[in-house]
């Protein structure tokens, strides 16, 4: 068996609005951060702009986020891709804190990876339709990068 590899697909800026707090719930706090629309995306296979989603999170007990965002991408030649990323953040209490709390946090200094799933339509993209995908982010105080990869 080929063991898998990873190919760089394309990296991603998201523009976020303030998150709207939900409260505690039974499976932790929760709460939505809005995507704006107009972030580029670019790689060596397509490029474009993120157009409007949410990313609704819950922070466990442990301090973990599991982060399920819900958008979609705009290529540069027009097709509309719909993007769910489903994954988890954490760390270091007090790197949690100041990430939290607005501040410049080296990416390095926690864990942040998803498993992004692609719906795109039949033509050039739907290729997206048929392959993994695993994504690493880094969180900023009103935007998220994240570098998407192709499992192979």
């Amino acid at each position: 068996m080929k063991e898998p590899g990873l190919t760089f697909l394309f990296e991603a800026t998201g523009e976020l609005a303030a998150p709207v707090e939900i409260g505690p719930t039974p499976a932790g706090l929760a709460r939505v951060v809005p995507i704006l629309a107009g972030g580029p995306f670019a790689g060596p296979r397509l490029r474009g702009r993120v157009l409007a989603g949410h990313d609704w999170q819950t922070t466990r007990n442990d301090g973990v986020t599991i982060v399920d965002a819900h958008y979609l991408l705009e290529t540069d030649d027009g097709v509309l891709l719909e993007c769910r990323n489903h994954g988890m953040r954490h760390g270091p209490p007090e790197v949690m804190q100041r990430l939290a709390a607005g501040e410049a946090v080296d990416p390095d200094s926690y864990y942040f990876r998803a498993a992004p799933r692609f719906t795109a339509p039949a033509g050039r993209y739907d290729w997206l339709n048929r392959s993994l995908f695993l994504c690493t982010g880094a969180r900023f105080a009103k935007s998220v990068t994240v570098r998407f990869y192709e499992v192979g």
